[in-house]
């Protein structure tokens, strides 16, 4: 089991994402703003963060930049429902471990998960 951070600002994904990890017993955090995901990353270095891009206020993309200076290789799901292929690569230029859009399956984010954590994803 895993501590994964979930940061989005629409409360349905968040909702929908701790029901899920929960479910298969991961500690999962809750962030509503790019501000408040990056502290809560500082303070409790999850094992996964799940991260939208389309915040108001700081987007995914600056807090992976404040993310990868605190922690480099930390894995970073991209979830979003605004990606294009020219934000996909400015993210994936930043190591990410996955691009998921929001109309994502159980099955690609379970296989996110699993290439960090393993089988206990």
């Amino acid at each position: 089991m895993g501590r994964i951070l979930v940061i989005d600002d629409e409360e349905s994904i968040r909702s929908l994402l701790q029901t899920i990890l929960q479910r298969r017993h991961h500690d999962v955090l809750l962030a509503a703003s790019g501000a408040e995901g990056l502290e809560q990353f500082r303070q409790h270095a999850p094992d996964v963060t799940i991260l939208d891009l389309k915040m108001p206020g700081m987007n995914g993309l600056q807090v992976l930049q404040h993310t990868r200076a605190v922690a480099p290789m930390a894995p970073v799901i991209v979830l979003t429902g605004a990606g294009t292929e020219a934000t996909e690569q400015e993210a994936r230029a930043y190591g990410i471990t996955a691009f998921l859009t929001k109309q994502f399956s159980l099955h690609e984010l379970g296989a996110a998960l699993r290439l960090v954590l393993g089988n206990s994803a």
